[in-house]
């Protein structure tokens, strides 16, 4: 596979596990030295492995995205090791809870935005800031959702927060078109991940249902979507800015 990345550092969120983990390993197999931020030390730990074993270029940073000074130690960190930040893949979130808005209380939805929305926010603007201070540019990919371009029931907070990933993405999208900064989302649809896993767990649909809602008749799987983001965050995609990407088998053209 081409080396779309090659020299390139790039920050994953939520790298530890399923898109993320998928996004890692396809990051640094494209020549990118990858920094793996995510809360979960033990299953970064298992993502730097299966880098490290097949001769990637990987370090992780403990970091919670809701925290700002971790944000900023992320950044720190980052610049410390490797001198440049290149692209970011701002990937961390949650499923949260998946219930009618009556029965939904304010704590659920506060926790699912804080993570889904805040936390992107936050790294969006350390991320930025870090590119204009290099003066050289960078690309940023924002992990968003199909509940981010289309409701759901059961998702109020989940589709507010998703909803929000793409209107900031397309904001700041336009705030630094000029100061060649590209800023897209991607909008997964339903992936085989341990978060799906969880999500068929709590509401108790069976996968069938899931398949049956997909024109493709399937799941994607993590490495559809990580393809995707290695593109938007490579040269390949040079005049792609302010888009949210629908990577989903079909699901939001019906």
């Amino acid at each position: 596979m081409a080396a779309l990345l090659e020299g390139k550092t790039i920050i994953i969120t939520g790298g530890s596990t399923g898109i993320g983990r998928a996004t890692s390993v396809r990051c640094a197999e494209a020549g990118a030295a990858v920094v793996i931020a995510d809360i979960n030390k033990k299953e970064a730990q298992t993502t730097c492995d299966l880098i490290k074993t097949a001769g990637g270029n990987v370090m992780f940073v403990e970091t919670d995205v809701t925290d700002a000074a971790a944000v900023d130690a992320m950044i720190e960190a980052t610049i410390d090791t490797h001198g440049t930040l290149d692209g970011a893949f701002n990937n961390a979130g949650i499923e949260g809870v998946t219930t009618n808005i009556l029965k939904m209380s304010e704590a659920e939805f506060d926790r699912t935005v804080r993570i889904n929305l805040k936390g992107v926010w936050l790294c969006v603007k350390r991320e930025i800031e870090q590119f204009v201070s290099q003066g050289s540019g960078g690309t940023i990919i924002n992990t968003a959702s199909v509940a981010g371009l289309v409701g759901a029931r059961g998702g109020s907070a989940y589709c507010a927060a998703k909803h929000g990933v793409v209107g900031l993405t397309k904001s700041v999208a336009l705030e630094y078109a000029r100061k060649k900064i590209r800023v897209n989302a991607v909008c997964p649809g339903v992936i085989d991940t341990p978060m799906v896993d969880r999500l068929m767990a709590d509401t108790g649909l069976e996968r069938s249902s899931f398949e049956a809602q997909e024109p493709m008749a399937r799941f994607g799987e993590p490495q559809e979507i990580a393809e995707a983001v290695v593109w938007l965050l490579s040269e390949s995609s040079s005049f792609v800015t302010g888009v949210a990407m629908p990577v989903d088998g079909g699901y939001t053209a019906i």
